[in-house]
């Protein structure tokens, strides 16, 4: 390498332009990345190994977790509205308070309209440590509800049964977001407004169920819209370059996804539709970098037609590593600043982010380009081999072709 940074100075094509000035990273690279493309792709199969054992693995053990982590919006649960009279807590001492009681995986959302609101929401609670308790209590108390009114609790329909336990959920849920508000406070009593009781200083004003049905249905359209993005720019790719970059991209495309969902699998990040949302970032921003190389790699296959793909591919990823550094470093530092500073809120968001900026860089490298030139490769393998059975074909043919003779003149 020549120099860490400089600024070069490129002179118009035209006089009617003006000069630009541009700042490059690590000029004059000479890396054989292509030579280090099995070591790289045995990595990401380690990773993506670790990942398919941690999702079968907690499934298979008696007595483990789900493969993910789901949020209340994939999984159900309940929601919660309170109503604070003085000062409204922050989210994260309500958070806070949530995890003294058991309850480690809640969203809290502030009121827009109303100041002293706020939004809870906790996830079912049949795994939550303490509320079997809760859970059972209110069973209890609906089988002598039942009772009461039909005489034998055992008349109920499945799909009251089931409406009764969501409700008992409901019951839980709220019984523990009671407890934990109750750090700040008493609430308010029975029928009684907040204004109405002075010892008062909250009241719960709303309980709502997220049902689980509902959550299976975002999950569902949260991976047709994955896959239907990655079709589009399939599409794209074959149509604007060739099929077997796009081939390579897509690839290079599922292989981010996976392994940003791998971590969140053997960590247990929970996974909610922020997450969602930074996993079809990641689709365009990795999709981004394999387009800036395959288009380089273009260029020089017209530039230097006696020169292997090898070695043009190599070519091409120094070329524009400049570029990769910059446009992925800023991402990168900005992402950074929201892990060590965006808070429970956005943690999903920019735990997936960071990992996701991380492996999309490394995939263009490591997973797009090897792949694009293996296919490159076989089909001009292919066409080469095509070539020579027709050759042969032809030959064949001549030395079987008939010989007219002549008769011998005496």
């Amino acid at each position: 390498m020549e120099s860490f940074l400089y600024l070069t100075l490129h002179s118009p094509l035209s006089t009617l332009h003006s000069p630009k000035l541009m700042f490059e990273f690590f000029t004059n690279i000479k890396v054989d990345w292509m030579g280090y493309r099995k070591p790289l792709i045995a990595l990401s199969v380690l990773i993506l190994l670790a990942g398919l054992i941690s999702a079968i693995g907690r499934q298979a053990v008696e007595g483990g977790t789900d493969a993910f982590n789901l949020g209340v919006d994939f999984q159900g649960g309940t929601v919660i509205t309170a109503k604070f009279k003085n000062q409204k807590p922050s989210e994260d001492e309500i958070r806070a308070a949530l995890q003294t009681v058991g309850v480690n995986e809640s969203v809290i959302q502030a009121s827009t309209d109303k100041t002293d609101e706020v939004l809870i929401k906790v996830p079912l609670l049949g795994n939550v440590e303490g509320t079997q308790t809760i859970i059972n209590d209110a069973n209890q108390a609906a089988d002598n509800t039942n009772s009461q009114i039909s005489g034998n609790s055992n008349n109920q329909t499945p799909a009251e049964t089931q409406a009764t336990g969501q409700n008992n959920q409901v019951d839980a849920g709220r019984a523990l977001v009671k407890r934990s508000l109750d750090t700040f406070g008493k609430e308010a009593e029975g029928t009684l407004s907040l204004g109405d009781d002075p010892n008062a200083a909250y009241k719960i004003v709303g309980t709502d169920a997220v049902g689980p049905v509902a959550g299976a249905q975002l999950r569902n359209q949260a991976v047709i819209a994955t896959l239907l993005g990655m079709i589009g720019i399939l599409l794209f790719i074959a149509f604007r370059y060739d099929w077997t970059y796009a081939a390579g991209a897509v690839i290079a495309v599922f292989h981010d996804v996976l392994v940003t969902l791998a971590f969140f699998s053997v960590f247990q990040w929970e996974v909610s539709l922020t997450v969602l949302a930074a996993l079809l970032t990641l689709v365009g921003f990795s999709v981004n970098d394999s387009i800036v190389i395959f288009d380089r790699i273009r260029e020089n296959l017209t530039l230097h037609r006696n020169r292997s793909l090898y070695d043009l591919t190599n070519e091409s990823i120094n070329q524009t590593m400049s570029r990769t550094i910059i446009t992925g470093g800023l991402v990168f530092l900005s992402v950074l600043a929201l892990v060590l500073f965006g808070g429970e809120v956005l943690r999903g968001f920019s735990l997936a982010l960071f990992v996701g900026v991380i492996t999309g860089t490394y995939s263009t490298i490591a997973i797009a380009s090897p792949i694009a030139i293996w296919w490159q490769d076989k089909l001009g393998a292919a066409k080469v081999k095509q070539a020579e059975v027709q050759r042969t074909e032809k030959l064949a043919s001549a030395s079987r072709r008939s010989v007219s003779r002549r008769p011998i003149a005496r």
